[in-house]
């Protein structure tokens, strides 16, 4: 067993921490402005896309990583947390 863990939720300072790398590396690369249209229009589709980042984590897992994976999966599950990623997105771009 490879101990990836797909099951339990994020902690509060792991989701934090993932949303700021997120968050982070699209305001690197200025696309805040699609990033957040692209979220706010597929929010309704979260908790499909945390699945589907399950089911393609053997093709992602080799540049991402599984654990890194099975956290995005787990970030996607819950519509809140694409509201607080679009909220930090913003807030890193006004800074």
């Amino acid at each position: 067993m490879s101990g990836i863990d797909i099951i339990s939720p994020l902690g509060e300072e792991e989701r934090a921490s993932l949303i700021n790398s997120i968050a982070g590396k699209i305001v690197a690369r200025r696309l805040e402005t699609p990033v957040v249209l692209f979220l706010e229009m597929h929010k309704p589709l979260s908790f499909i896309a945390s699945q589907t980042a399950l089911v393609t984590m053997p093709f992602f897992a080799p540049f991402i990583g599984a654990q890194g994976m099975a956290d995005f999966s787990k970030l996607l599950r819950d519509r809140e947390n694409i509201d607080r990623l679009i909220t930090r997105i913003e807030e890193l771009a006004n800074e």
